[in-house]
């Protein structure tokens, strides 16, 4: 994975830290999420590694279906942050394609597709062993400057 450093990088960190400190998908602060930390690569998207934790398991050695939604949401979050975008999901479709085991570690990617401010069209992938586990698309609302406190 090729990355971008500061300044977007820097932006990416800034304001994720301002719009989510307490997170359960990428906040720092917050005890029992997930913790993921996103990287800017350099055609704009966002990526993470993600260990799922046992507690996260919904069928017996597979990643509970909310918890898989949730990664999706959050690297599409995250891709947003990265161009200083404060937005809320409106709208999230997933496609299951296939179970995400627990046993092995995962790659979450999320993009833009389109923006017209204040909707912003985004997409996010999850992998694991090179094959796509689950995938999702978005329509983010931006919310004004104050409430992100960015």
């Amino acid at each position: 994975m090729s990355v971008i450093t500061e300044p977007a990088e820097g932006l990416l960190e800034r304001v994720r830290e301002a719009a989510h400190p307490l997170c359960v998908v990428c906040g720092r602060a917050h005890e029992s999420g997930l913790g993921l930390r996103f990287s800017l690569c350099e055609d704009g998207s966002v990526e993470a590694d993600v260990e799922c934790k046992p507690a996260f398991q919904g069928y017996d050695g597979v990643l509970h279906g909310g918890i898989t939604s949730a990664i999706l949401d959050g690297a599409m979050t995250n891709c947003l942050f990265a161009r200083g975008i404060v937005a809320v999901t409106g709208e999230m479709t997933v496609r299951f394609r296939h179970p995400v085991e627990l046993s092995a570690p995962l790659v979450v990617r999320g993009q833009v597709s389109r923006s017209r401010p204040p909707l912003h069209m985004v997409e996010a992938k999850i992998t694991q062993g090179g094959r796509v586990k689950a995938e999702a698309t978005g329509k983010f609302i931006e919310q004004p400057s104050d409430r992100g406190g960015v």
